[in-house]
């Protein structure tokens, strides 16, 4: 399964050194990092190497009724399996990263996790038709290489090991490409669904709407087709229908419709939320300042500060040119008795380019802003350069907080 188009991250860590470690570099959620694909870091989830075990036993497991002389060695043989077939995963999500920075999207990451993989492209699709373009390249690629795998076999022997791996390889990558195409979120043949509904409504909402409830109704046909299947198999095999294989089939058809339920919602709210995000003004959410000079004593910054109704306090030059924000955090750690004693110089942050943002700037082009150079406050600028206010990173996380607490409808 893939996924796009998320909303901006409200990550505004700044990087810190690895103290020299010689740990595969790791990022919140991410992973292990493997590697990179234009400038794209390609990650590897924890619970990849459960799924990868598991692969491994259960293709280890048909391996010994197919291929019996191949011993213990079988199970060596199902771990490439495995590890070829996340490949496979890997260049499916490549091609929706191809098709993204084609379309001048960015991509945060790539990660390899329990049940496929992850593309994780930080904006929306500007029209239908790309939208359409970047989900369907995944399952298309899917289709090529099980394509490539069923060409393979027809050069070699069946009843080989590489017959055997290009046979389990061509039908995952077959299943992969299928499975893909169903119509709902958060599969890609839900973001096609979407496209479509897309460009015959003119919404994208109405799209991603109709396309996150198709994917809920894919989460039950799969809660409960897939067991329905399994039993009807074992009646007709064994007459009974009972057996491990289909409390199995029971247990892994739980968890693919808890993922595609799950996936269906949150997509639904990342679109409410993108619909929400242009609420998110800099203007709005700026609180208002008042110039001090550096030397000024911090009690009498203070009461300059509440005599103008403000909020915020921005050191000045001679000339009026702001050159510091006085920081909040340090304004409360000062006691109130030494605040006379105390110049707003040794309280402030000196301002970098990355921390005057303009007071224009709203929704994903302000937090794209405020990604870009993290601080905890921001001088706001009117076009013309002079001065709007001081804009704080904690208001405008309880902005976004209460955007995202908001009913879905």
């Amino acid at each position: 399964m893939s996924e796009s188009g998320r909303p901006p991250s409200k990550n505004t860590d700044i990087p810190g050194r690895d103290g020299g470690s010689d740990k595969p570099p790791r990022e919140p959620g991410g992973g292990i990092l493997m590697g990179r694909f234009y400038g794209v870091p390609i990650y590897v989830a924890p619970s990849w190497f459960l799924v990868a075990a598991l692969i491994t036993w259960v293709f280890g497991g048909q391996l010994e009724t197919v291929l019996p002389e191949l011993g213990r060695i079988r199970y060596l043989v199902s771990l490439f399996f495995a590890v070829a077939f996340y490949a496979s995963v890997l260049i499916h999500e490549l091609a929706h990263t191809v098709a993204a920075l084609r379309f001048r999207l960015p991509v945060r990451r790539i990660q390899l996790q329990f049940f496929g993989g992850v593309s994780e492209i930080e904006k929306e699709s500007e029209t239908p038709g790309r939208e359409f373009v970047l989900a369907f390249v995944g399952p298309l690629l899917s289709l090529v290489l099980a394509g490539v795998f069923f060409g393979g076999m027809q050069l070699v022997e069946s009843g080989t090991v590489p017959g055997v791996l290009l046979a389990g390889l061509m039908v995952s990558n077959l299943i992969v490409a299928i499975f893909n195409f169903l119509p709902g979120l958060p599969l890609d043949g839900g973001r096609m669904l979407r496209a479509v509904v897309w460009k015959i409504s003119g919404k994208p909402m109405t799209g991603t709407v109709a396309a996150a409830w198709v994917g809920r109704g894919l989460a039950i046909a799969v809660l409960i087709g897939l067991p329905l299947l399994s039993y009807a198999g074992g009646l007709r095999d064994n007459g009974d229908g009972s057996g491990a294989d289909s409390l199995t089939d029971a247990l892994l058809a739980a968890i693919l419709a808890a993922i595609i339920w799950t996936g269906a919602g949150n997509s639904l709210r990342m679109a409410r939320l993108r619909e929400r995000l242009p609420g998110l003004r800099a203007r709005t959410l700026t609180r208002r300042a008042v110039p001090v000079a550096s030397d000024t004593p911090l009690s009498e910054a203070l009461r300059r500060a509440n005599e103008a109704g403000a909020r915020a306090l921005v050191v000045v030059d001679g000339a009026g040119a702001a050159t510091a924000l006085v920081r909040e955090s340090a304004i409360v750690n000062i006691p109130e008795h030494r605040r006379p004693w105390v110049a707003v110089s040794g309280l402030a942050q000196d301002l970098t380019p990355g921390m005057r943002v303009s007071a224009d700037l709203s929704g994903e082009e302000l937090l794209d802003a405020l990604r870009a150079a993290p601080s905890t406050e921001y001088l706001v600028v009117e076009p013309t350069g002079e001065i709007y206010g001081v804009l704080s990173t904690v208001d405008v996380e309880r902005a976004f907080l209460s955007a995202m607490s908001r009913p879905d409808a």
